[in-house]
This record gives structure tokens, C-alpha cells and sequence, in this order.
């Protein structure tokens, strides 16, 4: 598992209205690699687009099956073991706008 990858749950998950999702690995490489830490943190992908600067769009390029967007403000902590469905990995250009989309949504100061 590395971050900027995209994963689909099979498992119900609460927070989304007991329905599966997509989530994009937020976390860095070491904590999502390491085979001995169990979470990472993601960002949830959600079929509408707010036109919020914390948001990311994705479509079929990225491999979704329909526009969507990866939510920055709503980060959740996951088991690896429920991102079951590998579905892509971001590609630079979408990670650029991933880590602006982090800083906003977190308040970070980019400088």
C-alpha cells in the first residue's frame, strides 16, 4: 500500500451511510507500507462535487466509474485490512492537487 492509492471497501463503513466507497491513502509511504502499523489515514471520495477548494476531482482517468471527488476536510483513520479493492494510483499532476487540497483543508501554510 503507498500513498496517493485508491481503494474501494467491500465492507459497509458507517460513516458513509452503511454503503461501501473509495478512499485515497493519504498517509506517507512509511506508515502505509509498514506491514506492522494496521491504519492509514484517507480521504474519502464522494460522487458529488462541491466546488470546495479541499476537493479533488477524479473520473474514469483516474479509474472511478463516474466524476467524483476526494473530500480533504473529511480525513478518516482506516484498517488496511477494509481497503480490499485496489483501483489506482493518482497520478502527479492529481497528487499535486491532492497535497494543495490537504494544506487547505488543514490549514497548512505553503510557502
Amino acid at each position: 500500500m503507498k500513498r496517493a492509492e485508491i481503494y474501494r471497501t467491500r465492507e459497509r463503513v458507517a460513516e458513509r451511510g452503511h454503503k461501501p466507497g473509495f478512499y485515497v491513502v493519504v498517509s506517507r509511504d512509511f506508515v502505509a507500507a509498514n506491514e506492522h502499523i494496521t491504519t492509514v489515514v484517507c480521504a474519502p471520495v464522494y460522487r458529488e462535487t462541491l466546488g470546495l477548494r479541499s476537493e479533488v476531482t477524479l473520473g474514469n482517468d483516474d479509474g472511478l466509474p463516474q466524476e467524483c471527488s476526494i473530500r480533504c476536510d473529511f480525513l478518516m483513520l482506516m484498517f488496511k485490512n477494509k481497503l480490499t479493492q485496489f483501483v489506482g494510483r493518482l497520478s502527479a499532476a492529481k497528487q499535486q492537487e491532492l497535497n494543495r487540497a490537504l494544506s487547505y483543508a488543514l490549514a497548512i501554510p505553503t510557502g
